[in-house]
């Protein structure tokens, strides 16, 4: 398979394995709930990349549906989203992970090493029956498509959906530029389908009046050429004989045929002289549905999105690019159920939280939303907005978004990151939470789940392998005296029965072979810095 060179590839191929996890910093004043949890939908201010690998411990193999909005590269310094790899931003962090070398790429190189990491930890968390939609322009949408195709597999490549953007003229180039493309890739093509639409009510009537309800006329005829479903139709109307159109050929056996024949459900034409036709009873469409078309001309376009978040303002124009509830909602509806967890990682306006709001409101459903907003309208635009339309737009022109989608979410800041000298230092030490949040992960290769920690006896879950607890606080002078000793394994061993146990603690006061007897490994937190010397290790 072909795969893409870029200046810097070597460098940020592997790079999302040495991004090292940071924490998560509850931020209850931005958030909408009574209690910020990282099981709720989510709102993460924060670089990323080093926030997508923060979720890793929690969501990794979770997410159903991710849709992000990059960058197009388009070099338009004038947006408050800052369209351009020439930015502070990406400067500053090719030069800390490329170095030097970094100075003469092109900006396509640039946006190479900026998408490949993210895109890796995307794939990631998404679960093995989920799927990712990128949106972008002509571009980078050739370096795009053969990146994906290296990163998600070519053989997982969905389609490349065209979204019909523009519906006015541009006078200032050569040609308006009208479309945006939207490629998609399943993690895995024979685990993912997509969902079926529900159905055009105008396409169907019963001009027959066939006791059997409205219909549509559907082709006869299908791709490919197989030589047992190729046969010669006669018109019984007009005796003309018919076989499949060049390269392909009927949708049934001639037996079949000849079963709808005569059970008055193949139609020829108005006139009754055209080809043959199969009738589709709109009482099965509705079942099946309508198989999507990768051209979207009958959504909302950009001027509508432009709209929609002004009526969400009170008329002020907060964002110059937004994307539109209808687009998402398409993606959903074609990607996600009813429970799904939708990830957006470049999150703009928000409006992917709004669609996942709307689509819960519309069915009752219990979808999850997680946006990552790298830029410091974080909260004014992006966590604002979907407060707005969760209580209630007093002035919309939209009489849900005036009633208010209801729900709630909560709101993050990237917290530093969870580096062993900055412990043993004391500069930055992480919560019991969070850093219970990474040995659980980095241990396990498992879901973390949050609900399950029992602090005040230092029990964090339950692997399938192991019981585990782990002995820490952000407490230096705690961490300097704290040990395992047998009286705690006796003790945590009578409280997990037999299962094995994983057990962190600064040191330990107790032989190697009488934890093998208990059924208990003891992993040291790298505080050697801290160790008492009171006998055994």
């Amino acid at each position: 398979m072909p795969t893409i060179q870029f200046k810097g590839k070597s460098f940020v191929q592997n790079h999302h394995l040495s991004v090292p996890y940071h924490q998560l910093v509850p931020n209850q004043s931005q958030s909408l709930t009574d209690k910020v949890s990282l099981q709720d939908n989510l709102i993460i201010h924060g670089d990323n990349l080093l926030a997508l690998k923060a979720l890793l411990p929690t969501y990794a193999g979770k997410i159903k549906c991710i849709y992000i909005d990059p960058p197009y590269n388009t070099g338009n310094e004038g947006w408050v989203y800052n369209d351009r790899v020439n930015s502070p931003f990406i400067n500053e962090w090719i030069g800390k992970v490329v170095g030097k070398e970094g100075e003469d790429f092109t900006r396509h190189d640039k946006w190479l090493c900026m998408m490949m990491p993210r895109l890796k930890l995307l794939r990631e968390l998404l679960a093995d029956d989920g799927v990712i939609f990128v949106s972008i322009d002509d571009n980078e949408n050739a370096h795009l498509k053969v990146l994906m195709n290296e990163i998600f597999m070519e053989r997982n490549f969905v389609t490349d959906f065209i979204w019909h953007h523009r519906k006015s003229s541009q006078n200032d180039i050569d040609f308006s530029l009208s479309h945006n493309y939207t490629l998609c890739f399943a993690k895995s093509r024979e685990k993912f389908k997509l969902n079926s639409l529900g159905i055009n009510e105008e396409s169907f009537s019963n001009p027959d009046n066939d006791p059997r309800g409205e219909w549509t006329a559907d082709p006869m005829d299908a791709p490919n050429v197989r030589p047992n479903l190729t046969y010669v139709i006669k018109n019984p109307n007009t005796g003309a004989e018919y076989l499949p159109p060049q390269g392909r050929h009927w949708r049934t056996t001639e037996d079949k045929f000849l079963e709808a024949l005569a059970d008055n459900r193949v139609v020829w034409g108005k006139s009754g002289k055209a080809r043959p036709q199969l009738k589709r009873f709109k009482k099965d469409a509705e079942i099946s549905g309508t198989n999507p078309f990768t051209i979207w001309s009958d959504v909302p376009t950009a001027t509508d999105a432009t709209n929609e978040l002004m009526d969400i303002f009170e008329g002020e124009k907060v964002f110059n690019t937004p994307k539109p509830v209808g687009l998402i909602k398409r993606i959903l509806q074609l990607a996600a159920n009813e429970n799904s967890i939708v990830l957006d990682s470049f999150a703009g306006s928000g409006t992917t939280a709004q669609a996942v709001l709307e689509l819960n409101k519309e069915d009752g459903g219990n979808r999850k939303f997680i946006l990552v907003e790298t830029e410091d309208y974080a909260e004014t635009i992006t966590a604002e907005r979907v407060r707005r339309v969760i209580k209630g737009v007093p002035n919309s022109r939209n009489e849900n978004l005036k009633e208010g989608l209801g729900g709630t979410f909560s709101y993050f800041d990237l917290g530093g990151p969870i580096e062993i000298s900055s412990i043993l230092s004391g500069e930055s030490m992480p919560s019991y939470l969070e850093l219970a949040r990474y040995l659980y992960y980095t241990a396990t290769g498992e879901e973390f789940i949050e609900s399950n920690i029992d602090e005040p006896r230092s029990f964090i879950g339950s692997s399938s392998q192991h019981d585990i607890y782990m002995f820490y606080k952000p407490d230096i002078e705690y961490l300097k005296q704290t040990a395992m000793t047998l009286g705690l394994a006796r003790e945590m061993r009578e409280t997990s029965g037999h299962r094995s146990l994983l057990v962190f603690a600064p040191t330990k006061y107790v032989e190697t072979s009488e934890l093998d007897n208990l059924k208990i490994t003891f992993c040291q937190l790298p505080f050697e810095l801290y160790k008492v010397n009171h006998g055994a290790s």
